[in-house]
């Protein structure tokens, strides 16, 4: 090496000829690794003096008493959904009881990502609470390969092996699209989340299961995909009206997305609820503030943050079980409805 420059797991990495992931094997004494590849890292540690950071730390306990938050969003996005906020109150709440610190880390890009990945080889965390969740995100198995103590706030899918908390999504949207029906609607559309998301599929399962389980047939050309931002809801209920002016509820799974829904109707002059009902998913501030004040479904957010930060404590050491818990939901009903 040139210079004072600190040797990291990258440069190891790409002496020996070998990925990050196999180096921190070695380094955390893992099995998952065949003798020649462990042979070369072993080889390139001594050659470039390197050191993880998390012996130099404390060859005793290994532990560095911190955990990352990882949400995998823009600033934009993190200022912009209560649900991020009130789940960051509820996780940081959590770990200050327990004296462990919060390392928050966005992820927007590959090359955040690749960052990340480094950084959680080198163990500069004992584990990691992961927020918004995709199906396709690489993030929970390289987490889980480098044996990484980690809960998910959502799931991937149903089949899910890592700790997880969620709210009962399925459960909350199909007791708001039952009070629709309940209340005479019979033309209910939604504006979902990102379909690659579980919450998202399951919101939408409720919005199938209220029809089912009233004896209806759900038209599925009232389906429209949103993105959980307001300017998604608001082109999204513009596709909805466009093809179907004579809808006469709608459920959002999520309240910013229903805020976009609302300014939409406003500006279509259709009045809310008195031509068409609008709910909610979350009972976030904004429902409370909304003109008229947004029928929502509760989810406890700051509860689901500490539940997680709870799981993650328990996980961190060796013998405890992973921990899968799904927390219960409640209709709020305001005037939107």
């Amino acid at each position: 090496m040139s210079g004072n420059r600190r040797p990291t797991i990258k440069t190891v990495a790409a002496l020996a000829g070998v990925g990050r992931t196999t180096v921190s094997r070695v380094v955390n004494g893992s099995d998952l690794v065949s003798p020649e590849a462990r042979a070369r890292v072993l080889a390139a540690i001594k050659e470039l003096n390197y050191v993880p950071n998390s012996v130099a730390r404390g060859l005793v306990t290994n532990r560095t008493n911190a955990f990352a938050l990882v949400i995998p969003e823009s600033e934009s996005r993190l200022g912009s959904e209560p649900f991020f906020a009130a789940l960051i109150r509820g996780v940081s709440g959590a770990l200050a009881d327990r004296g462990i610190q919060l390392h928050l880390m966005l992820v927007r890009d590959r090359a955040e990502r690749d960052r990340l990945t480094e950084s959680m080889a080198e163990r500069r965390v004992d584990g990691v609470l992961l927020v918004s969740v995709h199906s396709e995100d690489p993030l929970p198995a390289k987490l889980e390969e480098m044996g990484l103590p980690t809960v998910l706030a959502g799931r991937r899918d149903a089949t899910e092996g890592l700790s997880y908390v969620l709210c009962d999504n399925t459960g909350g949207a199909t007791a708001a699209v039952r009070h629709l029906l309940d209340t005479g609607r019979t033309r209910i559309a939604t504006i979902t989340g990102p379909l690659d998301m579980d919450v998202s599929r399951n919101r939408l399962a409720g919005w199938r299961a209220a029809h089912d389980q009233a004896g209806l047939i759900a038209d599925e050309t009232l389906v429209e995909t949103g993105d959980f931002t307001e300017e998604g809801a608001a082109r999204a209920m513009r596709s909805l009206l466009e093809r179907h002016p004579d809808l006469d509820a709608v459920f959002a799974a999520s309240d910013l997305m229903a805020v976009g829904a609302l300014a939409e109707l406003r500006r279509q002059k259709r009045l809310v609820p008195d031509d068409v009902a609008l709910i909610g998913f979350e009972d976030s501030v904004l429902a409370r503030h909304t003109d008229p004040p947004l029928t929502t479904v509760r989810q406890p957010v700051e509860e689901l943050g500490r539940e997680m930060a709870r799981i993650l404590t328990e996980i961190t050491h060796a013998d405890a079980p992973r921990r899968q818990v799904t927390l219960p939901t409640e209709l709020v009903i305001r005037a939107s409805t």
